[in-house]
């Protein structure tokens, strides 16, 4: 009779997996126990030993398969609060008129939020989200990059993005990342993305990455702008002793957006 218990147990551990690859690779646990209608308690127990196994990855409020990338609105739900304070941070470093080149990251999206207190930006974009947010306000100038249009963050790849973006002189790149480990540095779920990104560093004359400490830790499958190209990370809490000093050594800036008293 005991033995009846694990193998149900595994079970709804599967089914939980076949959730997941339905969804795309990742699903707020509310919607996991819909679709397997048991409790989220229940999603959690099993989310809690699929992750002892390494199957998955426990976010705030939801369940990522290893290797999989979370929906872009799921991201931006993510640590809303520490994004909105990197966002912030990064914004004092944005003056009036400055050229800027800003990616379609979770991150990013903030940033773009918190640039509205700006003026006479030119800001080059392969995101129609931050492009929406800055495009006819306080007199900037807004260019989104062609290219295929892909992925539920409506940003735009490839060539004729790339062939876009090397006919700017950036002031500043804006990027984000995935993932962040002292051994591959920031990585990326998508090559194409890593590559615009490369690109974009490669025309700025200065270039800043917004990572939560959520990335740190965490290696995701492609490597995208190398740290010896980062100027300044931005980020909510201190990262890890290891990547610090891998940073350090890259001679990457770090600013810690602290909470306020």
């Amino acid at each position: 009779m005991p033995k009846s218990k694990p193998a149900k147990a595994s079970h709804r551990e599967h089914e939980l997996l076949e959730v997941l690859r339905r969804y795309g690779g990742s699903a707020r646990n509310a919607e996991i126990a819909r679709s397997l209608e048991v409790s989220e308690e229940t999603v959690r127990r099993l989310a809690k030993q699929l992750e002892r196994e390494g199957r998955v990855e426990r976010m705030h409020g939801g369940t990522l398969l290893v290797g999989a990338e979370p929906g872009f609105y799921q991201r931006i739900a993510q640590n809303a609060e520490g994004k909105a304070r990197i966002a912030a941070l990064i914004a004092e470093e944005i003056q009036d008129g400055m050229c800027l080149f800003l990616d379609v990251g979770s991150t990013t999206s903030f940033v773009a939020e918190a640039l509205r207190s700006r003026r006479r930006l030119l800001v080059v974009t392969n995101s129609i989200r931050t492009a929406d947010l800055l495009a006819n306000h306080n007199d900037n100038r807004v260019f989104l990059t062609g290219g295929e249009l892909g992925g539920e963050e409506r940003g735009t790849y490839g060539p004729m993005a790339e062939q876009a973006i090397r006919g700017y002189a950036f002031d500043v790149a804006i990027l984000s990342a995935n993932g962040l480990t002292e051994r591959t540095g920031f990585t990326v779920f998508n090559p194409a993305e890593a590559s615009v990104a490369r690109t974009a560093a490669a025309r700025a004359r200065r270039c800043i990455v917004g990572v939560d400490h959520e990335k740190f830790g965490r290696q995701t499958p492609v490597a995208t702008v190398s740290a010896e190209d980062v100027d300044l990370m931005v980020t909510d809490r201190p990262p890890p002793e290891a990547i610090a000093r891998a940073l350090a050594l890259a001679e990457v800036v770090t600013l810690i957006a602290k909470k306020k008293d």
